[in-house]
C-alpha cells in the first residue's frame, strides 16, 4: 500500500493491471474547489426515537438501508422506530408540507442495529413497500394499498392504507435473510436483494415484483472458494454489497467487498477479515453477470459469482486494513458507477489489530470511479472519518458528487474537475448526529436538495429525536 502523505495517490485498475498516478489534492492551489451545499431546514420526525448502539450502530440509521428515506411523485417518505419499539411510516409533500407519521402493528423484536427499515416502491401499481425486522431471521414485510404513492394527494395517510404484516413476500418463503435492499428496474419492476447465510457464509439472492405477484429469481453469489493470506486458507465467506444499483441505460451495477470465515487469514485477530473491492454488472435484470472487462463470471440460479471469478477485483486490498463492508455506490447520468469505500491506509499501520478504535484514529475514505472505456480511479478524500462509520456517495443532475461522512459531514466534488476537487462544505454543525446518516438519492435527481436523515446522539438506551436536514445542492 502506498504511502499518502503530501499528495492524493489514485490507482488505475484495469483487467488487473493497476498502474499508479498522482492527483492534485483537494488543497492545491490548481485545483477547483467542490460545489457549495446550503442548508434549507431541519425538521423533526420523531422528539424520542428508539436508541441502542449494537454491532457500532444504530436501528435507524444503517449505511445498508439503501433506502430509509426516498422521494416519489412529489412526496417524501421515512421509517423509524419508535421509543416504544414500533415501526413508524411518515411521508410529506415537498418541497416543505409537514410530515405526517402512521404506525404499523409490528414492533422490533431485538436490539440489533442490522434489523433496521428498508423502504421500496412498486411504480406500476404506486405501493410502498416495507421489509424490517431481521437479522439471520424471517422478513416482517408489509405493503401498502395499490395507489396509495401515485394518487398520494388525495389518498388520506392512515394505518389502514397499509396491509398486513407478513413473514413472506405475499406467501413467497424467503427463510433467514439479512440486509432487505429494494431496487425498481427500467420496466418498473421492484426487485428485493438480500443475503441468506450468515456473516462469513452467507450468498446474495433476488426477488422481484411484477405489480402483483413476487416471485424467486435465485441466488446469484457464492459462499464456497479458496481464499489464502499469511499461510492460511479460508473456504467460506460472504459478499457484502456497496449496493445494487441499476444507471440510466438499464445495467444493474454491484459493487462489494468479500468476509473470509477463517480469522486465520489475518494478520492479527483482532482485525476485520474484509479484503478487496469487487466489482460485476448485469444487462438483463441480474439474470447473467458479467465482470469489469465484460466476461460472463455468474448466473443467477447457475454458476455463481465467487472469490475465484475472474476479472471481479477493481480495487486490490488485503484482510490486514479494517476494509468496511456495505458502504455506498451511485451511478452517474452516463451510466458509470462511483463506489465509496473506506479502511485504515498503510501508512498509518500495516496490520490492524483493533478495527473499532483504530477505524476512527485512522480510517479514510476513497472514492473510485470507472470510466466508459472500464478503466478504475481512486482518489482518497483528504478529509479524516475520525469514526467507525460510513459514508453516503449522492450525485446531482450534473453529476457533481456529494459524500456525507460520518456525522452528517458533506464534502463534495466536481464533475467538471473529473470528481478530483475534494471540498469540506458542511461540518456537521448543529446536528449532534450519531455517526452514520441515511441519505434520499432520489431527492437529490428530482429537484436538486439532499434530504439526510439522521439521528442524534445519545446514551445507553436513553430515546433520542430523529430529524432530516435538507441541503441545496450546487
Amino acid at each position: 500500500m502506498r504511502d499518502i502523505r503530501r499528495c492524493i495517490t489514485a490507482s488505475i485498475i484495469a483487467v488487473g493491471l493497476t498502474i499508479p498516478v498522482t492527483v492534485a489534492s483537494a488543497g492545491n492551489a490548481l485545483a477547483a474547489a467542490g460545489p457549495t451545499v446550503t442548508r434549507l431546514a431541519d425538521t423533526q420526525l420523531d422528539p424520542q426515537a428508539l436508541y441502542f448502539v449494537s454491532y457500532d450502530g444504530i436501528v435507524n440509521n444503517a449505511s445498508y438501508q439503501q433506502d430509509g428515506i426516498l422521494t416519489f411523485a412529489g412526496y417524501q417518505y421515512a421509517a423509524w422506530y419508535t421509543a416504544s419499539r414500533r415501526v413508524v411510516v411518515a411521508r410529506r409533500q415537498l418541497p416543505s408540507g409537514a410530515w405526517q407519521t402512521l404506525q404499523l402493528p409490528h414492533s422490533l423484536t431485538v436490539n440489533d442495529s442490522h434489523n433496521s427499515i428498508s423502504l421500496g416502491v412498486s411504480p406500476s401499481d404506486g405501493r410502498l413497500h416495507l421489509a424490517m425486522d431481521t437479522h439471520d431471521s424471517r422478513v416482517f414485510y408489509v405493503k401498502s394499498a395499490a395507489g396509495l404513492l401515485t394518487e398520494a394527494g388525495s389518498r388520506s395517510w392512515v394505518a389502514s392504507a397499509f396491509g398486513p404484516v407478513q413473514r413472506t413476500l405475499d406467501g413467497l418463503e424467503l427463510g433467514s435473510i439479512t440486509y432487505p435492499q429494494f431496487a425498481i428496474t427500467p420496466e418498473r419492476r421492484l426487485q428485493l436483494s438480500y443475503r441468506t447465510g450468515g456473516s462469513g457464509n452467507g450468498t446474495n439472492e433476488l426477488a422481484e415484483y411484477d405489480g402483483s405477484t413476487w416471485r424467486h429469481l435465485g441466488r446469484w453469489s457464492s459462499a464456497t472458494g479458496n481464499w489464502s493470506q499469511h499461510g492460511a486458507t479460508s473456504t467460506r465467506r460472504n459478499m457484502y454489497l456497496h449496493g445494487i444499483t441499476y444507471g440510466s441505460n438499464g445495467r444493474l451495477h454491484a459493487a462489494f467487498t468479500w468476509r473470509e470465515q477463517n480469522a486465520a487469514v489475518m494478520c492479527n485477530s483482532g482485525g476485520l477479515s474484509n479484503h478487496d473491492t469487487g466489482y460485476v454488472y448485469s444487462d438483463d435484470r441480474g439474470r447473467t453477470w458479467r465482470n469489469n472487462a465484460g466476461q460472463q463470471v455468474g448466473t443467477t440460479n447457475g454458476t455463481l459469482v465467487s472469490v475465484t471469478s475472474p476479472g471481479h477485483v477493481v480495487d486490490p486490498l488485503n484482510a490486514d486494513h479494517a476494509l468496511i463492508n456495505q458502504e455506498s455506490q451511485a451511478v452517474d447520468s452516463t451510466g458509470q458507477p462511483h463506489v465509496i469505500i473506506s479502511y485504515v491506509p498503510g501508512r498509518f499501520t500495516q496490520c490492524v489489530n483493533n478495527f473499532t478504535s483504530q477505524r476512527r484514529s485512522s480510517a479514510r475514505a476513497f472514492h473510485l470511479v470507472r470510466n466508459a472505456q472500464g478503466v478504475w480511479r481512486k482518489i482518497e478524500i483528504p478529509v479524516a472519518l475520525n469514526a467507525f462509520g460510513r459514508s453516503q456517495i449522492v450525485f446531482d443532475r450534473a453529476d457533481n458528487a456529494y459524500v456525507v461522512l460520518p456525522y452528517g459531514r458533506i464534502v463534495t466534488a466536481s464533475a467538471a474537475s473529473g470528481w478530483t476537487d475534494w471540498t469540506l462544505r458542511f461540518d456537521g454543525s448543529g446536528l449532534n448526529a450519531f455517526g452514520e446518516v441515511v441519505v434520499d438519492r432520489s431527492r437529490a435527481l428530482v429537484d436538486g436538495v439532499l434530504s439526510i436523515m439522521y439521528q442524534r446522539q445519545s446514551s445507553g438506551t436513553t430515546p433520542s429525536p430523529v430529524r432530516v436536514v435538507d441541503f441545496r445542492l450546487g
